[in-house]
């Protein structure tokens, strides 16, 4: 079965095509596509923003769309840097960008007020216009010091209590089960066995 997932980033790419690894399903993105339209992120939540990608990618495409948004939410600076996540810094920013502001904003508050959320919504867009939702949220705390090389966005700087490692310092087998996207991706997988009778 074929998917197209609606992005060009390589970091994104590379982590689902391992989540799918164990399904007949063959996943490319955008890049496989030329004149692919830029799509407006103007959603007001998550699960708006990938819809709206998802439905224009499978116009596009003429293909059965794969499209996720995701961000992390800081309770202490009111859910930001959430829609905006990848742009936070401004619409170029790098990684380096977004993290030092972030650290920025979050200078003088204590390490207990710094609970963040990393969240996923995934949109499964068929080519007859009918979808399929999966969200999903991983608790942490942000620190002030990046630690690890795996990841990518905020992974650094995101510190799992329950594992005493910052997500880029998890071994991508790991990453993959427990954070957000991978609590998206189990449920869209089964969906897929189910519905789609598709398996390994």
């Amino acid at each position: 079965m074929k998917i197209v997932f609606a992005s060009g980033n390589e970091g994104k790419v590379k982590e689902i095509k391992e989540m799918l690894a164990d399904m007949r399903i063959e996943l490319v993105s955008l890049k496989d596509y030329r004149g692919a339209p830029e799509i407006v992120e103007d959603g007001k939540t998550f699960l708006e923003n990938a819809l709206k990608k998802a439905q224009i990618i499978s116009e596009f495409t003429g293909e059965t769309v794969l499209a996720d948004d995701s961000g992390l939410q800081v309770d202490e600076l009111g859910g930001e840097p959430g829609i905006y996540s990848a742009r936070y810094a401004g619409e170029k920013a790098t990684d380096d960008d977004n993290i030092n502001l972030l650290l920025a904003r979050l200078k003088d508050i204590p390490p207990e007020k710094r609970k963040a959320s990393f969240c996923c919504a995934l949109v499964l867009y068929g080519k007859d216009g009918t979808y399929d939702c999966f969200e999903s949220k991983w608790p942490g705390m942000i620190i002030d010091e990046r630690r690890g090389n795996n990841g990518f966005g905020y992974d650094p700087v995101f510190w799992v209590p329950q594992l005493n490692k910052t997500a880029a310092e998890l071994p991508p087998e790991i990453k993959n089960r427990v954070s957000h996207r991978g609590q998206a991706f189990a449920k869209l997988k089964d969906a897929l066995k189910e519905k789609l009778n598709v398996g390994a």
